[in-house]
């Protein structure tokens, strides 16, 4: 059908998107982060670079099934989980440790205020992706495109934690919340590694449930 093949370019170019979306993000987050001393920040913008290897099997899926719906699949996305799922578990144990280590030693960010500026792109950003991601799938009645929508939703979840921590140390200057919200990073980034080996192993479409 002409709508359906509309509809899996429309779902393709919001795979591409992601990830040039991420590769900005990414670079910029892990700079400010660096430059400002904010883990948080530094942590987000590593698992965004996590996120853009995720996209490419996002993008290849697509292309797939937009061939044949119904095919399992395939070694690509298969290695890209692998490789996706073991940049999460270096990232988790990255954050935990230095978390740690600046909780020790009193360690606190010159600022956080792209943190919060960078945050609050991204949950509008990241917002309107899941719901057009769901449009999309839902319209074609597609499972792998609909649980493409609900990894995005946990980039969501992730900035908010991002916006948290850096919206109370810019205000309050509290001490180690900007630890604290790194290690809510890491908790996400665990799951997702998790979920990526999970997916590697099983024929089901789709970054996460």
């Amino acid at each position: 059908m002409a709508e359906n093949k509309e509809l899996y370019k429309i779902a393709f170019g919001l795979a591409v998107f992601t990830i040039i979306y991420n590769i900005a993000e990414g670079l910029i987050s892990t700079y400010l982060g660096f430059e400002d001393e904010s883990l948080a920040l530094f942590g987000f913008g590593s698992d965004s670079f996590i996120e853009v290897i995720s996209g490419f099997g996002i993008a290849h899926m697509i292309l797939r099934i937009r061939k044949n719906p119904s095919s399992k699949r395939d070694d690509f996305e298969r290695t890209a989980l692998r490789i996706t799922g073991t940049a999460f578990y270096t990232l988790v144990f990255g954050l935990i440790v230095t978390s740690i280590y600046n909780i020790w030693i009193g360690h606190k960010p010159l600022t956080t205020f792209w943190g919060v500026i960078i945050s609050t792109i991204s949950i509008i950003v990241m917002w309107l992706l899941v719901i057009w991601k769901r449009k999309v799938g839902s319209k074609l009645d597609s499972a792998p495109i609909l649980a493409d929508a609900n990894c995005t939703l946990v980039c969501v979840y992730m900035s908010i934690i991002l916006l948290v921590s850096s919206g109370i140390y810019e205000l309050f200057g509290i001490p180690y919340i900007d630890s604290i919200g790194t290690l809510g990073l890491a908790y996400f980034a665990y799951s997702e590694g998790i979920e990526c080996f999970e997916k590697a192993k099983s024929d089901i479409n789709g970054c996460c449930d």
